[in-house]
Parts: structure tokens; C-alpha cells; sequence
């Protein structure tokens, strides 16, 4: 018997495609990568510098370094996982963020070259140049890896920033594949908004052409910000540099191992990154470093309140001994991790649902539009506290002027009494009127018991007039008719003054009377004044709704 052939694994270049290339589609991800690469290298700083003119940059750190060996055998070695090797966490005791040891290849996602130099503590140089269009026709031709051979790095190209660079990696990016229309000021942005390894370990620094990413970076959103929830006692840097909010923190608990927080901004636009197309979302953190944007996709509400809201969660249990939950685009978690479907009940049923009842209550206490499908409020007394948050505009004094605090005061307690009185009198507006247009229809003969009446009132009307010396006319009609109390117009209507006991559209007039002209008379009624009005009111509605059915 002949001796039996060894055969081997031979994996084409054309793998890296599937595996990186060509699933890294934003560049605060790649980014993501190559910063996630230098926490695990136990760098204290990375440095990105961006050349938008030659469209070029290029990310520094000064972590452990690479010597020959691991530069071959880790950076190079498609799959390596630093956790094989020594466990879960750096020298420092930083978690590792790496996994799979597929991240390095979103380096290759963004830039025609890359060139990668790296070294250890008083060593020289090593690294080497991927150059795309090359590797393209590598794949074209079915190369394996070891049928492309790196170019060797030229040192000319990091002559400045070398100087000084004792130990860690350089990557220099040539011929972005996208141009960087961000400015630095919106790229820190949003790396302040991807990255909280300052929790983990005070010491590591993010520098973006040369200026430090920090919370000062998300000082519009923390202006913008009104109201707050903590999650199991969660606090940062972030939400100290909150400025004032409108409303004391609430506290939230829950007995899954996360913390973090979610927030409202007073206006959705100022969730919106200026000058990108990105805005602020509840993102889920892991180990410092965001993980998925926007949670909520996988559990949508429709509620108003979501275009208002943002925040983080940080479940670092989602990275646990061997499970690796996250995609292989490193933009989003397996949604059937166990872990994960916990957390999105929780988010779901526990986080979510009270977050939305008490923004609506924090808003309308506040004097702002809530949610409408809330159903603390009907639709009606939402309007009626929107049209008085509108005219309460009118009479605020400017910022600066004596008194603005006091007068401030008293717009918000006059808020539920306007709120109230506004609705009560469209009711009061609409019952009267409505009487008088179905009275108008039928052709109904006034009662002669509110002629006299009538005619009281306008004397009066004519009189009133010549002291304010006005000739023109006030009224649109001044047809008797028009000059009815509810009492006259329910007996018109109804052909009868109802004295023995049955129910009458005359007998709820006469109760609403009293409330009703506290009301027009812009009074602030008491509590049992309004739930009274408010009854008589539904009876009242019944009985015109009776009155203008009829053929």
C-alpha cells in the first residue's frame, strides 16, 4: 500500500474579502479597530492625524510594540486571538477587546495603502506595506498568502512621527478610499461618543490632530440636555459636565449586570452630529467601546419620545469566556446571544416604558409637548397646555431683567389652571354655539321668557360701548339670538322649561352657570369647581348630541 498523502488547509487571499474588507463601511468602526488594537497593546496614547490635502493619516501609539516574530505570527496570522495566549486581560488588567483576530483587516477597508511599523522598547522598526491594488490582483489570481509577500515599509514617510516614539505602532493610511469630509472637531466628536476606556483606565488618551477627545467634545449635547436616568447608580465625566438639568436624576435599578444611562434632549435636532449624517442613539457599550448604535431598532415604539432620547449601556457580561456575541462587521451583536435577548427584555419592558411615562410628565410640568399617546393627558388637554406654553412667550421678560425668575413662577402655576380653563371654555363655546345653530336651523321661536333677557343685554352691550367711545359693530350679528345664556337657549331649544324632575339640557345649563362664568371671567376655579364643570359638561354634550340628531 502506498503511503498516504498529508493533506493541508490552503486558504485563499481571497478570503479577506468576506472576512474584512468588504464589511467595514464606516470609518469610525475602522477607526474603532485600530484604537481597539492599541488598548490591547496596552498603549496610554494614540495619536490620529489627519492630511484631508494629500488624503492621507495615519494613527500612533506607544503600546508594547511588535518584534519580527510577532508582527509575523499575531498581526500577520489571520484568526490569531491575543486570549489564547494570556487569558482575558493586558498587563495593565485592561479587558482585551479582540476576539476573533479578524479586526486588523478593517485597516485595509479605508485606504488604497497601508503601511504598518511598529517596535519594541529600544528596537528598530519592523512592518511592512499592504498595498490593495496588489492584493486585488493577488486574489484575482487565486494567490494564497504565502504567494504575497509584504513591501517593505519606508521609514522616510514616519520621519516625524518617530521622533520620540521609543516603543508602539504606526499606521500610515494613503490614498483614502472615501475622502474624510469630517472635520477634526466632528471626528472627536464622535470617538468621544464610541469610546469609554477612561472608565476602565484613567491613564489612556485619544488625541485627534493633536487635541485630546473628551467630554468637553459633547459639550452641545450635555447642554441640550434636559432630563436624565441612571442605571444602577451609573455616573461619568460625561454626565457631571451636564450643565443643569431641568429635573432632578432619576434612578433606575435592575439585577442584570450593567450600568449606564439614558437621557432627553430638549429639541431632537440636537441629537444630530453637525456636519455628519450621524446622531446620538442609545448605544450598548462593552469593555469601553461601543459595540451596537441605536438598540431601539431591535425594539421600536413609534413613541414621539424616541426622537429625543440617547444614552449608553454598558453590559460588559456580554464578553465572557467562550462566547463571542459580537458580528464579524464588529458593528452589532448576534441578536440570539442569550445575554443580548436578556438585556433587550429588560430594555424593553423595564428601562423604556417608565423612561417614556415620566418624560411626558417632566415635559408637560415643564410647560412642553409630551407624548400625545400617553394616556395621562387626552389629546385636548395636551393642546390646550401647548397653546398656553405658546402664548406664555408673549409675557416672559427678556434674560437679564429684573424679575424674569418670579415671573418665570408664575407662568408655571398658573399652567394647570390655564390648561383647564382653555379647554373648559372651547366646551362652553361649542355647546352655546351649536344650540344656536340648531335653533337657527329649525327655525325655533325664542321663548318669549328670554326676550326680555336678551334685550337687558344689549343696553347693557350699547352702554358699555359709548364709555369706551366705539361705533363699530362687536358683535357679528346682533339678533337676539345671540345675546342667550345657555339657561335661554336650552329652553328655546328644548320647548320647555323641565321643573319636575326629567332630565333637560335646562337643568344642566342652570348648574353650569356659576363655573361657567368664573371661567369666561378668567377665574381659577377650585378642584371640586372643575370636576363639577367637567361632569355637567359630559351631561351636557349627551344632550346636544341628541338635540342635533333629530330629522
Amino acid at each position: 500500500m502506498n503511503k498516504r498523502k498529508q493533506f493541508q488547509f490552503e486558504i485563499s487571499l481571497s478570503v479577506l474579502n468576506h472576512l474584512g474588507r468588504n464589511l467595514y463601511r464606516n470609518f469610525i468602526t475602522v477607526l474603532g479597530e485600530a484604537v481597539s488594537n492599541s488598548w490591547d497593546a496596552d498603549a496610554k496614547n494614540v495619536w490620529i492625524d489627519i492630511d484631508r490635502k494629500n488624503s492621507t493619516f495615519s494613527i500612533k501609539d506607544d503600546g508594547v510594540g511588535m518584534d519580527e516574530n510577532d508582527f509575523q505570527n499575531k498581526f500577520l496570522k489571520i484568526g490569531y486571538s491575543k486570549r489564547r495566549d494570556g487569558g482575558r486581560q493586558t498587563s495593565r488588567k485592561r479587558p482585551f477587546i479582540g476576539a476573533k483576530g479578524i479586526g486588523k483587516l478593517a485597516l485595509l477597508s479605508c485606504a488604497q495603502r497601508v503601511s504598518i511599523y511598529s517596535k519594541k522598547h529600544s528596537e528598530v522598526y519592523v512592518g511592512g506595506v499592504i498595498d490593495n491594488s496588489g492584493l486585488d490582483k493577488a486574489i484575482q489570481h487565486d494567490n494564497t498568502a504565502d504567494q504575497y509577500p509584504l513591501e517593505a515599509p519606508d521609514l522616510s514617510k514616519i520621519a516625524k512621527l518617530k521622533d520620540g516614539h521609543e516603543h508602539g505602532t504606526i499606521i500610515v493610511f494613503d490614498g483614502l478610499k472615501d475622502s474624510l469630509k469630517s472635520s477634526s472637531a466632528h471626528l472627536r466628536k464622535m470617538l468621544a461618543l464610541s469610546f469609554k476606556f477612561a472608565l476602565i483606565d484613567k491613564e489612556f488618551n485619544l488625541f485627534v490632530d493633536g487635541k485630546a477627545v473628551t467630554e468637553a467634545d459633547l459639550a452641545d449635547l450635555a447642554k441640550a440636555t434636559e432630563f436624565l436616568w441612571s442605571i444602577n447608580d451609573y455616573d461619568d465625566d460625561f454626565l457631571k459636565s451636564i450643565p443643569g438639568l431641568k429635573a432632578p436624576k432619576i434612578g433606575l435599578t435592575t439585577s442584570l449586570a450593567l450600568k449606564g444611562f439614558v437621557a432627553t434632549v430638549d429639541k431632537p435636532s440636537k441629537l444630530k452630529i453637525t456636519g455628519t449624517e450621524e446622531r446620538a442613539t442609545i448605544d450598548l457599550f462593552v469593555n469601553g467601546r461601543l459595540r451596537e448604535k441605536n438598540i431601539l431598532r431591535h425594539i421600536p415604539t413609534q413613541r414621539i419620545v424616541e426622537n429625543y432620547l440617547y444614552g449608553q449601556i454598558h453590559f460588559d457580561h456580554l464578553d465572557r469566556d467562550g462566547v463571542d456575541p459580537f458580528t464579524s462587521s464588529r458593528e452589532g451583536v448576534v441578536e440570539d446571544d442569550a445575554q443580548f435577548r436578556a438585556l433587550m427584555d429588560y430594555v424593553k419592558r423595564d428601562l423604556i416604558p417608565p423612561v417614556i411615562d415620566q418624560w411626558d410628565k417632566l415635559r408637560l410640568d415643564r410647560g412642553s409637548e409630551g407624548d400625545d399617546e400617553n394616556p395621562r393627558k387626552s389629546k385636548k388637554e395636551r393642546r390646550a397646555r401647548d397653546l398656553y406654553a405658546l402664548s406664555t412667550e408673549d409675557y416672559k421678560p427678556k434674560d437679564g431683567r429684573e424679575n424674569k425668575d418670579r415671573v418665570d413662577e408664575w407662568i408655571e402655576e398658573l399652567q394647570e389652571d390655564a390648561a383647564f380653563n382653555l379647554q373648559a371654555y372651547v366646551d362652553c363655546f361649542l355647546s352655546e354655539n351649536l344650540v344656536r345653530k340648531f335653533i337657527e336651523e329649525k327655525s325655533i321661536t325664542i321663548h318669549p321668557s328670554s326676550v326680555g333677557a336678551a334685550n337687558q343685554w344689549k343696553l347693557r352691550e350699547d352702554e358699555n360701548k359709548k364709555k369706551a367711545n366705539i361705533s363699530f359693530k362687536i358683535r357679528r350679528s346682533d339678533g337676539t339670538l345671540f345675546y342667550l345664556d345657555m339657561d335661554a337657549l336650552a329652553i328655546t331649544a328644548e320647548g320647555k322649561k323641565e321643573s319636575d324632575g326629567n332630565q333637560s339640557l335646562y337643568r344642566d345649563a342652570v348648574r353650569y352657570k356659576p363655573a361657567r362664568n368664573a371661567v369666561g371671567h378668567t377665574g381659577l376655579l377650585s378642584q371640586t369647581a372643575k370636576n363639577d364643570l367637567n361632569t355637567t359638561h359630559e351631561n351636557m354634550k349627551e344632550r346636544i348630541r341628541t338635540l342635533l340628531s333629530k330629522p
